[in-house]
């Protein structure tokens, strides 16, 4: 199989490792990719938004799949342009990849197909943003209702703070706050039939104790002994396949990866978020942890056939990923510092780039994803961190409790 990844992050990184894993993949290149992605694929460089540009590279390539990692492609019609050209692509199209692209989109899929979520107002000034605050009350949500890499919702008990990030973003959804740990599942389908990978668990703040700025992840581990022993089931049941039906219903399929953020809240699961393609970092843990072959499932995926597909296998153990921040992040973060120690087996490209001199350096926020596996989530972790300890990175952030609320036994449903 020949293979073409687009984008360029950790997630992209991470796809790159385990597509190149796969017996089947002949061939795999990437748009444009990153220093660590080159490890394992031919790079190309090429706009990864640009739909007319990414689909006639699939062609030049005789590509047998195209696998669209980030969002903003998605949005874009990237997808779209690419089966275009009948070729295979595992990504929904710009039409159901609104689910991510537009919250307030989300809410009225999810609304439906009656999907258990937060109540919410979509609001385009700031005074239906002041009464839709009023009527909830704190801890405030506030989200960006178009794409925002990870980082536009905010949550916090200031009203002040809740109403600026409304004014900045113009058109927001605000939400009801949801009580309860919070789990990501990530679900490949094919429109109709679904294969849910492993529950993961990501944090959001910049600092341990969930302190600090909302960010994009600063880490992530899988699998949950603390989750429900039937919440995938649960989820299916109640939010994707809903969902699903709904999207065939508008004429608008979903295929490829729905992304559910959920909230386990004492009413049970419910959805903070959709996402139109793999989550970053946790898709660092979920796929160290796959041992079915990646690129397999992705084409089945991409050419509704998945119901076809063998059940998926899984290592034992677990995984943890620690991300490796730039200076400053996540405002405007200080890039071109050089790094050593990150060209290791486990450590993920993120944001990293070559300098003239032919050194690595970063080049944005989230620079690496330092992943780890082992026997049991305390092996994971002292494996994770003892690889974090080999990375050289000025001004460098990273949180140093991931996972240690779940090894302590102190998550809560």
């Amino acid at each position: 199989m020949r293979v073409l990844l687009i984008g360029s992050g950790g997630r992209e990184h991470a796809l790159a490792v385990g597509l190149s894993a796969d017996p089947s993949v002949e061939f795999l290149a990437a748009a444009p990719g990153n220093p660590g992605i080159a490890q394992v694929a031919e790079l190309h460089p090429v706009t990864a938004t640009d739909p007319a540009a990414v689909a006639a590279l699939a062609a030049e390539l005789s590509a047998d799949l195209v696998v669209i990692g980030p969002e903003a492609p998605l949005v874009a019609g990237v997808a779209d342009a690419v089966r275009a050209k009948g070729i295979a692509c595992f990504g929904p199209s710009a039409a159901a990849a609104q689910l991510e692209g537009s919250k307030a989109f989300a809410n009225e899929v999810m609304e439906a197909a009656g999907v258990p979520t937060a109540r919410s107002f979509a609001c385009t000034s700031v005074a239906e943003a002041a009464v839709a605050l009023n009527e909830f009350g704190a801890p405030y949500v506030v989200k960006n209702d178009g794409l925002a890499a990870g980082k536009g919702v905010v949550v916090t008990e200031d009203l002040d703070v809740a109403v600026r990030h409304a004014e900045e973003c113009g058109k927001v959804v605000i939400e009801e706050f949801l009580p309860g740990p919070e789990v990501s599942l990530f679900v490949i389908t094919d429109g109709t039939a679904v294969a849910p990978l492993m529950p993961a668990q990501d944090f959001k703040r910049l600092k341990d104790n969930d302190e600090g700025p909302n960010t994009g992840g600063m880490g992530a581990y899988a699998p949950l002994d603390w989750a429900p022993a039937d919440l995938t089931e649960r989820v299916l049941r109640e939010t994707v396949e809903p969902t699903l039906a709904e999207m065939r219903r508008r004429g608008t399929p979903f295929a490829g990866l729905l992304y559910v953020g959920l909230a386990l809240t004492p009413d049970g699961p419910k959805v903070i978020e959709f996402n139109a393609r793999f989550g970053d970092p946790e898709t660092q843990v979920v796929l160290a942890l796959l041992a079915t072959p990646l690129a397999g499932l992705l084409k089945a995926a991409a050419t509704g056939t998945l119901a076809e597909h063998p059940p998926l296998r899984w290592h034992d153990g677990s995984a943890i990923t620690v991300v490796v921040a730039s200076h400053n992040y996540p405002g405007t973060p200080r890039t071109g510092d050089v790094i050593t120690g990150a060209e290791v087996p486990g450590v993920i490209h993120a944001g990293t780039a070559r300098n003239e001199a032919g050194e690595l350096i970063s080049a944005g926020g989230r620079v690496l994803s330092v992943t780890a596996t082992g026997s049991d989530l305390p092996s994971a972790r002292d494996a994770a961190y003892a690889l974090v300890s080999g990375v050289s990175l000025p001004g460098a952030q990273f949180r140093t409790d991931i996972a240690l609320r779940a090894i302590n036994h102190e998550i809560k449903i």
